[in-house]
């Protein structure tokens, strides 16, 4: 006879299935025993190491992007194979006004005189020394001062792994960072953007809320305006994962599909995202399911409310952000100056997880679209009041 079905407890709180389960002979516990994930190239001891690693502290995750970086760099990627002379890159930590300590990095060109400021923010599973760094490196080769950071609790800054108790606080750490760099004299009267990936989209729009004069346009890529179907938990869940936030805010207990599979249309590029293994991969913890919840309702009703220049990109195969929501974003905004467009089949990592030609195309569509609002910013700014 076939077994109960679990009930809704009993479903979120079971060990990862892909991990193999032993009891402990002393306190009877059933303890998860990971088992280390295969890279090519990639010996078995730091194999077994990056696995085993509690990447829940910055500290760990430092330690072992240091092991892990030249790996990441040399694997057969477009974003990675390509090559630009005459950009710089650097990286450093720096203690924000809420006392944690934030990883940042710059790209810039080393002979060509700067256009703009574009300042990153990142998605969810994403961190800002992986893919990032082709996409980066390709805007630096076209003369753009490309800025990122992490997160407090996503790559290399402090905080717990994964955890955002509060979107409003990290957007705060966002709009405070960014705009430190812009009083940069160095950068005075240079345009600057905004360039948000998924929930970076989201960031992104929630900055220029804050900010609504600072920025001179943004990009939005796949921007996490309001989650796919797919992707939400049921009403019912949704109530429990509520409840239980209260007693366990940092529990890792959401029930989530695999993103990757999900987000990259090319099976080889969706496999190289286990190289990142630092970005965050587990079951959401139940506080940032719930804020990244919330922050895509209180979007969905502020589409009105944008005003800067907009380039909107996403693939209209996505089913992990709405596509539907971009189109809407793009009717209601109340900006003057906006640019849909949509890719035909493609999925949700438009620049990291398409075809090589159709990451290249769209990459030259930003540049396109940055190149021409640089011109439309210096000439607004030569315009005397």
């Amino acid at each position: 006879m076939a077994s109960k079905p679990p009930t809704l407890p009993e479903k979120l709180l079971r060990p990862p299935a892909h991990d193999a389960i032993r009891v402990c002979l002393r306190c009877r516990r059933r303890v998860a025993v990971v088992t280390p994930m295969k890279w090519e190239g990639v010996d078995e001891k730091l194999a077994k190491m990056v696995s085993e690693a509690n990447l829940d502290h910055a500290s760990e995750r430092r330690r072992i992007r240091e092991m892990f970086k030249d790996i990441q760099l040399s694997i057969d990627h477009c974003l990675f194979k390509a090559q630009y002379s005459g950009v710089k890159t650097e990286e450093f930590y720096r203690v924000n006004s809420r006392g944690l300590e934030i990883f940042s990095r710059r790209w810039f060109p080393d002979s060509l005189p700067m256009k703009a400021l574009v300042c990153f923010c990142h998605g969810y599973g994403d961190t800002c020394t992986f893919f990032i760094e082709g996409i980066a490196k390709k805007l630096a080769s076209s003369g753009y001062g490309v800025f990122a950071m992490d997160y407090p609790g996503f790559g290399l800054s402090e905080g717990l792994h994964g955890y955002i108790p509060s979107f409003d606080n990290l957007v705060d750490d966002v709009v405070e960072h960014y705009t430190k760099i812009k009083e940069n004299p160095e950068y005075q009267g240079l345009p600057s953007f905004l360039f948000g990936q998924s929930m970076g989209g989201a960031v992104a729009l929630k900055v220029h809320f804050k900010q609504p004069n600072a920025w001179d346009g943004a990009v939005l890529v796949a921007p996490m305006c309001k989650m796919a179907e797919d992707v939400v938990p049921s009403w019912p869940v949704q109530q429990i994962l509520i409840c239980m936030a209260k007693i366990l805010p940092k529990g890792k207990l959401v029930p989530q599909k695999d993103l990757a599979e999900m987000a990259f249309k090319d099976v080889k590029k969706r496999e190289q995202t286990s190289y990142n293994v630092i970005a965050y991969k587990d079951k959401p913890r139940l506080r940032t399911a719930l804020e990244m919840l919330r922050t895509t309702q209180e979007l969905e009703n502020q589409l009105q409310e944008v005003s800067l220049p907009l380039l909107i990109l996403h693939g209209e195969a996505d089913i992990v952000t709405d596509p539907s929501v971009s189109k809407a974003l793009y009717e209601k905004a109340n900006s003057k100056d906006k640019k849909l467009c949509l890719y035909k089949d493609a999925y949700h990592s438009l620049l990291e997880g398409e075809p090589d030609e159709m990451i290249f195309q769209i990459l030259d569509d930003i540049i396109s679209w940055l190149d021409e609002h640089c011109i439309k910013a210096g000439a607004s700014r030569s315009i005397p009041p």
